[in-house]
């Protein structure tokens, strides 16, 4: 066998779990289906995942009524990896574990994903692979360049925050497939709560690596942020040609 070939099995290793369930309250519509550089949101992410060699499968979770319209998407662009589209859960870290039930026994690391980030990259999703892989645990993160304050109940302000060691946490988030397991069991066995795959890990005494974006990356929220988001990857695909 070539060594490319080895190069290959060795990197194929990397389950991606993509999250699809939240409820888009604050969008007033479905925005993983709203449609940016002529794709829907949710399209872009996936898209970013298949084109790196290291991930082996795709597990997409979203709420059930989401399935069919998902399904429609990913026949039409031709994706390869999809393992599978699993329902999601009340909070993300349920979506989360149901993700971790999916994957296939063999995979060695686990990514997780936010579907609302359709800016993501391979380039992104390898840097954080490549540091994972030397600590076990890696996430993408942006440093905090805002003035930040604290404020009462009433939106005076009451202090100042230090932000020189503050950081934006964004995903992918990558993980040995061990840790993130035993993470998420320490997490439902203390009854806990957790808003990210990084604070489940770290409940476990875990050093997670940051890689620091320089790119956009940024999650979609609000409408404001689907212009935004078009414009970005249109200019991206200009300058690919």
């Amino acid at each position: 066998m070539d060594v490319g070939r080895w190069a290959f099995l060795f990197c194929a290793m990397l389950s991606a779990i993509i999250v699809a369930g939240g409820s888009s309250q604050r969008m007033g519509f479905d925005k993983l289906f709203a449609v940016i550089a002529g794709e829907p949101v949710i399209a872009h992410a996936i898209r970013a995942f298949e084109r790196v060699d290291c991930v082996s499968e795709i597990v997409l979770v979203a709420r059930e009524q989401q399935h069919d319209e998902i399904r429609k998407i990913f026949s039409g662009a031709g994706f390869k990896k999809i393992r599978a589209i699993v329902p999601g859960g009340e909070r993300r870290q349920d979506s989360v574990r149901a993700g971790l039930g999916r994957i296939d026994r063999d995979a060695k690391y686990v990514a997780v994903h936010d579907a609302a980030r359709p800016l993501i990259t391979p380039q992104q999703i390898e840097r954080a692979f490549a540091q994972c892989r030397v600590h076990g645990a890696a996430a993408l993160a942006q440093p905090v360049n805002d003035t930040l304050k604290r404020a009462d109940a009433d939106l005076l302000v009451v202090g100042s925050v230090d932000r020189r060691q503050l950081y934006a946490m964004q995903t992918p988030q990558i993980f040995e497939r061990k840790l993130i397991e035993d993470a998420y069991h320490d997490v439902y066995a203390e009854n806990a709560s957790v808003t990210d795959e990084v604070s489940a890990a770290e409940r476990l005494g875990q050093k997670i690596a940051l890689v620091l974006n320089d790119d956009f990356n940024f999650k979609i929220t609000y409408p404001r942020d689907l212009p935004v988001a078009d414009f970005i990857l249109r200019e991206r695909a200009k300058n690919r040609r």
